[in-house]
């Protein structure tokens, strides 16, 4: 059972300056848009982050800040890549909660909304910790056999994370090869933001899945406690959710 396509999806990986998704910066993005025809193509762009690269993030991808030095911003390249994205679905790995989030910050400074509705979203990752519980060296390894040897640079861990996948999808019967299946199985149709700070209850509540009113109900809280809401605002938090939070307290107050 092969993927099945409806538009092309987009995967992408980055690589930054750290892993706060509201302070750091993008040093380099890999991205394979896969058609539905099963070709593909591929681009990597290193960026000038603007803000020193730390020397633990570099131990990690070792991109250092005089390989970045001439290279553009992202706001310089914003526009090139949202046409990039352009009517596609997204996948990766470990994307739903990190790279995601991270890429719609950069393009909120460079003054560009980038839409996460209409799409789906397949978190590879989530699908591989569901079957196995590894991490993308062993998944690469036990679904594809081969090893990693170039892990934490940004075209291999792409390239890899789209071969897990499709071999997810063979190996899978009771997975889907549909992208609404694989991110309905992989993001959880429970979660209103990606990264799952408000989701559904079971009675189709949306409540706050984090801090002190975790497992309460969004709008009480929002009743009970409206500083609550600017504290979000204001908080390091990703703007995805703080997106999603102001459409439910207007849907609340409109009602």
């Amino acid at each position: 059972m092969g993927l099945k396509l409806e538009r092309p999806l987009l995967f992408f990986d980055l690589e930054t300056t750290g892993t706060n998704i509201i302070r750091d910066r993008i040093v380099e993005i890999s991205c394979v848009k896969l058609f539905p025809d099963g070709n593909y193509t591929q681009k990597t762009r290193r960026i000038n982050p603007g803000i020193p690269i730390p020397e633990e993030a570099t131990k990690v991808h070792h991109i250092t800040n005089e390989d970045v030095a001439e290279c553009p911003t992202f706001k310089q390249v914003s526009k090139s890549l949202l046409d990039y994205f352009e009517d596609c679905d997204i996948a990766g790995f470990n994307s739903n909660k990190f790279d995601v989030p991270l890429l719609v910050e950069e393009f909120a400074r460079a003054g560009i909304k980038f839409d996460v509705a209409g799409r789906k979203f397949v978190d590879v990752q989530n699908i591989f910790h569901k079957m196995e519980q590894r991490t993308l060296v062993a998944a690469y390894k036990f679904y594809c056999g081969k090893d990693l040897t170039e892990a934490h640079a940004a075209v291999a861990d792409t390239m890899a994370t789209m071969e897990v996948l499709l071999a997810q999808v063979e190996k899978y019967d009771n997975l889907g090869n549909d992208v609404k299946s694989l991110s309905d199985f992989s993001t959880g149709d429970r979660n209103l933001d990606l990264a799952a700070r408000i989701v559904l209850n079971d009675d189709n509540v949306p409540v706050f899945n984090f801090g002190k009113h975790k497992g309460r109900p969004v709008e009480e809280v929002l009743r009970r406690e409206p500083s609550f809401y600017s504290w979000v605002m204001q908080g390091e938090f990703p703007k995805n959710t703080k997106d999603v939070l102001t459409q439910l307290k207007y849907q609340f107050t409109h009602k």
